[in-house]
């Protein structure tokens, strides 16, 4: 038989100080983390607010990382970079100062960017199969439909 590990609330919170300073993590994470690591509600609440007092642990800062990583890496859109925050309980004040980070003329700029890449990308001969394959990609990553569509007209005819 298997035996599961355990772990001390002072083994866990140090554990929990390396998890966290090793990347950004959200409330959420931490928590999760905690829970696989079979501690009880009593001790991942002591942890949590450590790891808050220490400043290990920071939506805001969270959320900024978050937003600034995936639109530069992945070129996500506001609207899925927002999805995503909700989906980890990040506040929407923290959303908004993170999606505020985001310059807009960068922005349309790596949108006009990536249209470009994508028009030239998408092999269809059929105007219409073209125009939906290249809005579906857009749609999907979290661009904002008005956007997609002046930019779908703009580089496929």
């Amino acid at each position: 038989m298997l035996s599961k590990k355990t772990y001390t609330v002072q083994e866990a919170t140090k554990k929990m100080e390396h998890y966290c300073a090793y990347q950004e993590r959200c409330h959420q994470e931490v928590r999760k983390k905690l829970v696989s690591m079979f501690m009880i509600p009593e001790a991942i609440d002591v942890i949590i607010v450590h790891l808050l007092d220490e400043n290990y642990l920071n939506e805001e800062r969270f959320a900024k990382a978050f937003v600034r990583g995936k639109f530069r890496i992945k070129h996500w859109g506001k609207r899925r970079l927002t999805s995503e925050l909700k989906q980890r309980d990040i506040s929407k004040f923290n959303i908004t100062q993170a999606l505020a980070e985001i310059d807009d003329d960068e922005y349309i700029k790596v949108l006009t960017d990536l249209s470009e890449k994508r028009a030239n990308l998408i092999k269809e001969g059929n105007t219409y199969k073209k125009r939906k394959k290249f809005i579906d990609y857009f749609l999907y990553r979290g661009w904002e439909s008005h956007l997609v569509y002046e930019k779908a007209h703009e580089f496929i005819t």
